[in-house]
């Protein structure tokens, strides 16, 4: 993992190169004030101050930090009053090494786009043209510094997760991960597995059976906090593979498959900005962890589970196996009587096709939990966006020979019917939110490369934050 401490530092008067922030309203004033020689080359290079643009100027020429070659740079924003967390993500991930300090701007708002964008996947390939950190000095206060750090490291949890192959990444491994984390923060940490899961816990063993050791199915458990205080659980679905079972995939859908954990790094990395910030609250981490496989004791379309909850479910194809662990799971968490439950998700295709890769789809039982979620998102510049429960389409659901099916006939409203049908687990007095998130970035942007991406972890922290500050 990247030392993201090592990325920032406490401006003391040390020796910089000056990072200009400007925008496209101040720029000419800035412009006006320069001599000849840099209105010259900014006029070559056509650089406007535009967002996410900057451009190398000379310096003085003399030796700063150490290094010989000294510049300016001056770099383009959206709003150089208030930076947004994206902001310094392109300067961060491109200038050279070195130190830097801003001019024109507060550091505040920007850090952790500068921190994740300096951070890159080499567990299986060394990188070309590495170079070293690019530093940046600050004068926000330490619990600004610690807040960034946390959540770009947090972040990088979640995409080097997602990124991992699932011959590295199965259920063993999701468990090792839960399990240092629980010795690093003192936690309560809890395996099921075996035959006491087949009874306790039959879909998420039945979903996982096929799989062999390593990789059998378990269900993991972490509880951290004091008795006193608010309970909340935190669930995602940890299928490390999923080829579909007997209802299989094809290989292009296949081939992402490794991701379908992505809502159990999400539900991880969660608890951890939880722990590390000691928020007060009593915490319940599930984590179901199976891979959905095949061989002769494969879960089959037409065969009828049990479930903790006591609802039989016929299974109308393996390939919605998701939704079976998260029942299970969502029962227990149901069970401690929480205020809170929120739980993460690669779920659905369909909530791709209705809000495409970015924006994950959030179902809430609590309409001001997920306006609070939504204004979270706003801020932190990870957006989510609310979904309906439409409890009309829970007829989808229904089965002649049980309590319902897993899956629905048809394409239309997939992610909402998935979302019922998790909502069958849940208790009705509780507060239940549901991220059908991607967990995958198709395209590289500035400080946010093609691969596993987090995508409404910083929203759900900000509101936690915000409900339980201390």
């Amino acid at each position: 993992m990247t030392d993201f401490n090592a990325l920032i530092e406490a401006d003391k008067g040390q020796d910089a190169r000056t990072i200009q922030i400007l925008d496209v309203h101040n720029f000419e004033d800035w412009l006006n004030d320069q001599p000849d020689t840099i209105r010259e080359i900014v006029k070559a290079y056509k650089f406007k101050a535009n967002p996410k643009s900057f451009l190398i100027l000379p310096g003085s020429g003399k030796a700063v930090d150490g290094q010989q070659g000294d510049f300016k740079v001056v770099a383009g924003v959206i709003d150089h009053k208030q930076l947004d967390p994206w902001s310094l993500a392109k300067l961060g991930g491109k200038l050279p090494e070195g130190k830097y300090r801003l001019a024109g701007a507060t550091e505040k708002g920007g850090l952790f786009g500068w921190l994740i964008a300096q951070h890159e996947f080499d567990r299986y390939k060394e990188l070309p043209d590495r170079q070293g950190p690019s530093v940046l000095l600050v004068k926000d206060e330490i619990a600004q510094l610690d807040e960034a750090v946390r959540q770009a490291d947090a972040t990088a949890l979640v995409r080097d997760m997602v990124n991992t192959p699932a011959a590295d990444m199965g259920p063993d491994k999701l468990e090792e991960i839960v399990d240092k984390l629980s010795v690093k923060h003192d936690a309560e940490f809890k395996v099921t597995r075996g035959d006491t899961l087949e009874e306790h816990f039959p879909m998420i063993h039945g979903v996982g059976k096929a799989a062999m050791r390593p990789h059998a199915p378990r269900l993991l458990e972490l509880k951290w906090g004091k008795s006193d205080h608010p309970k909340i659980a935190i669930v995602g679905k940890g299928v490390t593979f999923d080829s579909g079972g007997l209802s299989m995939k094809s290989p292009v859908g296949m081939m992402l498959m490794k991701k379908d954990m992505g809502g159990a790094a999400h539900a991880i990395a969660l608890a951890k900005l939880v722990m590390e910030a000691k928020l007060p609250v009593n915490l319940h981490l599930l984590v179901p962890a199976v891979e959905n496989s095949v061989d002769g004791h494969a879960l089959r379309p037409g065969d009828i589970l049990d479930s903790r909850k006591g609802l039989t479910v016929e299974i109308t194809n393996t390939d919605a196996e998701g939704r079976l662990v998260l029942g299970d799971a969502l029962t227990l968490a149901g069970e401690e009587e929480p205020e809170l439950i929120l739980d993460f998700a690669t779920l659905t295709g369909a909530a791709r096709v209705a809000l495409g890769p970015d924006l994950p789809a959030m179902f809430a039982t609590d309409d001001d939990v997920a306006e609070a979620l939504h204004q979270a998102g706003d801020k932190e510049d990870d957006p989510v966006w609310q979904m309906p429960l439409w409890k009309r389409y829970e007829y989808r659901l229904n089965s002649t020979i049980a309590d319902c099916i897993n899956s629905a006939s048809g394409s239309f409203a997939g992610c909402m019917t998935a979302a019922l049908f998790l909502q069958k687990f849940v208790p009705d007095d509780v507060s239940w939110v549901h991220f059908d998130t991607y967990a995958w970035r198709p395209a590289s942007k500035a400080g946010r490369p093609k691969g596993g991406e987090a995508l409404g972890l910083r929203a759900s922290w900000r509101y936690l934050k915000d409900r339980y500050a201390a």
